[in-house]
């Protein structure tokens, strides 16, 4: 199988079948992220304790490129302390941008099938809601937003 169409697959996988997509129960954290160019909005939620991200799920609705990114980013936080889930922020970011390095790839473990979405300008929002509504929540710096530019 050609490795874009198993990324493909990936996508499609956490699109159709999210498996954080999902209330939980006295989160600790709750922030919804909006993208306003196309509609994608999403409820972030996050519960920690002891300095661990011990659950997170999200709501809402949009694209497959948004819900499936933000479902793959879910896998990748929970268990996670807070620095650690802004480091793969900060990679996902990187990788969207063309500045991945391969270790970056490997932690970002199924995201990195996301990859591709940097040569697709359009979607790039899509792909970046979650992670920039996650950075947002935990407190952690948004270059967009830091630097007066759009990611797009």
């Amino acid at each position: 199988m050609e490795l874009k169409q198993l990324y493909r697959e990936i996508v499609n996988e956490h699109n159709l079948h999210p498996s954080h997509k999902r209330t939980i129960e006295d989160p600790t954290i709750e922030l919804r992220g909006v993208n306003p160019s196309c509609g994608d909005d999403i409820t972030l939620q996050l519960r920690e304790k002891d300095g661990i991200i011990e659950d997170a799920a999200f709501q809402g609705s949009g694209c497959a490129i948004s819900q499936a990114s933000v479902d793959m980013m879910i896998d990748d936080i929970i268990g996670k302390t807070r620095e650690e889930a802004l480091s793969l922020a900060g990679r996902f970011m990187g990788m969207i941008k063309g500045e991945a390095s391969e270790e970056d790839l490997e932690t970002l473990e199924e995201a990195a099938a996301l990859q591709d979405v940097s040569h697709m300008p359009a979607r790039v929002k899509c792909a970046v809601l979650g992670w920039r509504t996650l950075r947002e929540a935990l407190g952690g710096k948004d270059e967009a937003a830091a630097q007066g530019q759009q990611e797009s």
